[in-house]
């Protein structure tokens, strides 16, 4: 290797070392750091560093640049996660001469959105929702879903909104007439003003609603996550570049709420749902979403632990037990293994307890 035109074979090479660390974090269930590589846009400077013992040995730097949700999530622990990296790849390589000298983890850019708008800090972005507008509206607690509609399915939709009350989802139904009241508009506008997302049920007529499309459009403005359920129509104009779901009436709650995991106050929506469980036909519906979710803090693993190791009606639960994996799946243990690197096992009355 000349140190006028070193050629840097592991960093030529990263991303089959990263692919290597993959299957070992797959194998150790370090699904933080798995997720981190999986996900991140890979940069390398070669030559970063340069030591001249035992013949030379240049050190590169790791840039990974993660989506935002990702980065927030992990960055009050961005110091001893970038460590780790560095220790981690220099253990699948078995170059003398190269290194891993530093990984820096970074945020990707995303310049289509307006952080601005989409942070409810901005004065004037949307009309001010006072604590006690918002309470009446929403409920205290859940995560505030805004159901757009046409009044010719009221039934199927008053239907729906029990069906995601069960998860955690506080969902608002606009008003059943055409021509609301001017005291019913305001109410609107408050709800979309201060919703977490944005769902339209996209039914024959839907378009033909002027209601509905200025939904739409506030929907847009705000920034929220939509979604489109296909009820009869396809996704169209604006709304036709969002994720859109095909389910009937039946599926449409637990279809939503997968879509709507990703999202981190959804997860904690649904932890606060599982802690209220009420019955074993509960705890099995709630159980329905758990392959869904992908990411979870330690925190919030021992907060699902604690729910299920305190509320008897979720531990009676098939879904949650595991005790029937071919009608209900292998229960939340598999699904701790799955998400934490914290080892549990069953315990007495089925309890799950840290063995480390």
């Amino acid at each position: 290797m000349s140190k006028e035109n070193p050629v840097h074979e592991l960093a030529r090479d990263i991303d089959h070392y990263l692919g290597l660390l993959s299957k070992v974090y797959v194998k150790n269930g370090d699904h933080r750091k798995l997720s981190i590589i999986a996900n991140a846009r890979v940069t390398v400077a070669e030559g970063w560093n340069y030591d001249n013992w035992n013949g030379g040995i240049y050190g590169h730097a790791l840039y990974l640049a993660i989506p935002p949700d990702m980065f927030v999530d992990c960055v009050s622990e961005r110091d001893t996660l970038q460590s780790e990296l560095v220790q981690d790849i220099n253990r699948v390589h078995n170059f003398q001469s190269e290194s891993i000298d530093a990984v820096f983890i970074e945020s990707q850019r995303n310049d289509d959105t307006d952080w601005r708008n989409d942070s409810g800090a901005l004065l004037g972005a949307v009309k001010n929702v006072s604590l006690t507008a918002a309470e009446r509206i929403w409920g205290a607690r859940g995560y505030r879903v805004f159901l757009s509609h046409k009044t010719e399915v009221k039934r199927e939709v008053a239907e729906l909104k029990e069906r995601l009350q069960v998860f955690g989802v506080a969902p608002f139904v606009a008003h059943e007439d055409i021509h609301p009241t001017k005291a019913w508009q305001d109410e609107i506008e408050l709800a979309l003003s201060s919703m977490d997302a944005f769902v339209a049920i996209l039914t024959e007529g839907f378009h033909d609603s002027l209601w509905t499309d200025q939904e739409v459009g506030f929907a847009l403005g705000r920034g929220v996550p939509i979604i489109a359920i296909r009820l009869g129509r396809d996704p169209y104009g604006f709304i036709g570049k969002f994720q859109a779901l095909t389910c009937d009436w039946k599926e449409a709650a637990t279809e939503l709420v997968k879509l709507l995991l990703p999202h981190a106050k959804m997860v904690d929506a649904y932890l606060d749902s599982v802690h209220q469980c009420t019955s074993f036909d509960r705890g099995n519906t709630l159980a329905d979403v758990l392959p869904t979710i992908q990411t979870l803090t330690e925190q919030q693993i021992k907060e699902l632990v604690n729910a299920y190791n305190s509320n008897i009606e979720l531990r009676g639960s098939f879904g949650f037990n595991g005790a029937k994996p071919r009608y209900y799946g292998e229960g939340l243990l598999s699904h701790i293994q799955r998400l934490s690197s914290l080892k549990y096992e069953y315990g007495e009355g089925r309890k799950l307890v840290r063995v480390r």
